[in-house]
């Protein structure tokens, strides 16, 4: 079992997330687990992190195709062709990164530069920026779910960049960050995705960032984010492997 205090919050977490705990020695564990909020509902859940990994199904029935995944070392179990390889696929969701800072590692961005706003959540100039960056990339950060105050940069008469994050099991701070397409790679990410993990730290809670594309991962980074694990979700398809 780790010492290191990140690995050890960021399992907890996902422990509670889906109703199961991590193998004590490694390896991957494979458990029915009707209410995991690892994945929709009906689909199959996977977490890996730092060496050992949870896989949640829905039912027995499910459990039968699945068990194979035990097989596969941790870090594979969250690859989508891995999978593929062991249980019948008809949907993904991810895969995405996982990563957690603490108040030691955080690298904020000193303030001004650019000039970050608090909104309350839910501001109606949300609206604007949402509509701009489009459905997927919109639904992929969130922030009509963030629980905490929106941290923004205005520009063009509007919000170009926000973020927010939305409290997980009472410990983690689940962090969406947003940018208007036009403003993207001028560090407008990182500014707003320092203010509120700074909040989230401020507030005792664990600051988690997860993201697929390069760009959202490299943001997180130069914050002092460490990436963890990887999660991943698949609906079960019809058939047999």
């Amino acid at each position: 079992m780790s010492t290191d205090p990140l690995p050890v919050r960021a399992r907890a977490l996902w422990e509670g997330l889906a109703s199961v705990p991590f193998p004590g020695r490694g390896g991957v564990r494979v458990a029915v687990s009707p209410r995991s909020q690892l994945c929709p509902a009906g689909w199959v859940g996977v977490v890996s992190l730092s060496g050992a990994a949870i896989v949640t199904v829905p039912d027995e029935d499910t459990a039968a195709r699945a068990r194979a995944l035990a097989d596969l070392p941790p870090d594979a179990v969250a690859d989508v062709d891995a999978v593929r390889g062991v249980l019948p696929v008809a949907r993904v969701l991810g895969p995405a990164t996982l990563a957690y800072t603490s108040r030691e590692e955080f690298r904020p961005v000193p303030p001004g530069s650019p000039t970050v706003h608090q909104l309350p959540s839910g501001h109606t100039d949300l609206r604007g920026l949402e509509e701009e960056a489009g459905e997927a990339d919109a639904g992929e950060a969130g922030l009509e779910e963030a629980t905490s105050p929106l941290f923004a940069v205005r520009a063009a008469g509007g919000v170009v960049a926000a973020a927010g994050y939305e409290v997980w099991q009472g410990r983690a701070a689940h962090i969406g960050v947003l940018t208007a397409p036009a403003w993207r790679g001028r560090g407008l990410a990182r500014a707003t995705g320092s203010a509120a993990a700074a909040h989230a730290l401020a507030a005792g809670l664990l600051p988690q960032w997860r993201a697929r594309i390069p760009a959202s991962r490299r943001a997180a980074a130069a914050l002092g984010f460490r990436e963890l694990g990887v999660q991943l979700s698949v609906e079960p398809g019809t058939g047999r492997r």
